[in-house]
């Protein structure tokens, strides 16, 4: 015990991202392509320009650990666990690409409290892939530490015979009473709170189970925050192009995260993770903007009236 205690001394952060990398295969009508993704790679390469103590926890198998290797080259902290397999996601489009069939061809290990009794944080983003990455056990471990942020997406997703099959987290009200903060998007709010699609209406509900502050994101059209006192209105700001929203969600959680820790109020927290979000749409990839042009962007959107109000 006295030698984890000395570890949590030593490994202070401001911020600590939870989960797998994964391994993704993408299949078109045309080409087949294999490229690493999950929250934590996107969160990871969003928050890394910014000027917060940032570190990464994952677990992957070892054929996958250049990639862990490729990410601590361009600065970024990580602590790597061995994992049997890498999750291993499919994901197939026909010609419409708004239809997607996804496979899950393999799991990685869940996390364990063990893994994460080493790392102390002010916040710990958790960002599950399917719903037994963490357990609650982990996350009620993990809130005696800091304050936990959670990503719903991977509670929603059960795998039966290698297809993801939507489903409701059924211990939902037991694990989110341990969540300060808590992103959604519109159809994973309407999951959770058992079919309620007005955004205030389904805030309220998630924030009566323990949440501090629920962030729910709109697409194109901002989000909203609330707090238990006020609905917060996040604008979009209008991207310059829209050519991959792929971790967009992941990007506009690390600016909330980033600005969250610098003391940032929510209003300006959100407002700075929206305009984080349309400038990564804009490209493929990861985020690799900074502080700097996050803010420049949202200026030029205020300016020209290019914002979107919920």
């Amino acid at each position: 015990m006295a030698y984890f205690r000395g570890l949590i001394e030593l490994d202070m952060y401001d911020i600590c991202c939870v989960g797998h990398i994964t391994l993704d295969k993408v299949v078109t009508t045309k080409t087949v392509a294999h490229m690493a993704g999950g929250t934590s790679f996107y969160f990871s390469n969003a928050i890394r320009n910014m000027d917060v103590k940032y570190v990464l926890v994952t677990a992957l198998a070892q054929a996958q650990m250049s990639t862990v290797e490729e990410l601590r080259a361009k600065g970024i902290e990580i602590k790597a666990y061995p994992s049997t397999h890498t999750v291993y996601f499919e994901n197939i489009y026909s010609e419409n690409q708004d239809h997607r069939t996804q496979n899950v061809l393999q799991k990685a290990d869940p996390f364990t409290t063990e893994q994460l009794a080493p790392v102390n944080a002010s916040i710990y983003h958790l960002g599950p892939l399917l719903g037994d990455d963490f357990s609650v056990a982990v996350i009620a471990a993990l809130a005696e530490k800091g304050k936990v942020s959670l990503d719903a997406q991977g509670y929603l997703r059960k795998v039966e015979d290698q297809k993801v099959l939507p489903v409701d987290w059924t211990e939902k009200q037991e694990g989110l009473k341990h969540v300060s903060i808590l992103k959604a998007n519109d159809h994973e709010m309407a999951v959770l709170t058992g079919g309620v699609t007005d955004v205030k209406e389904g805030a309220q509900i998630l924030h009566n189970w323990g949440v501090k502050e629920v962030v729910i994101t709109l697409g194109s059209q901002g989000s909203v925050i609330y707090d238990g006192t006020q609905y917060y209105t996040i604008p979009a700001y209008t991207p310059t192009s829209v050519t991959d929203a792929t971790g967009c969600g992941d990007t506009y959680m690390a600016g909330y995260l980033y600005q969250r820790s610098k003391g940032a109020s929510i209003q300006e927290a959100g407002e700075f993770a929206a305009a984080m979000a349309s400038l990564n749409i804009a490209v493929s990839g990861p985020f690799t903007g900074t502080h700097d042009e996050v803010v420049a962007f949202k200026q030029y959107c205020k300016e020209r009236g290019h914002v979107s109000i919920p």
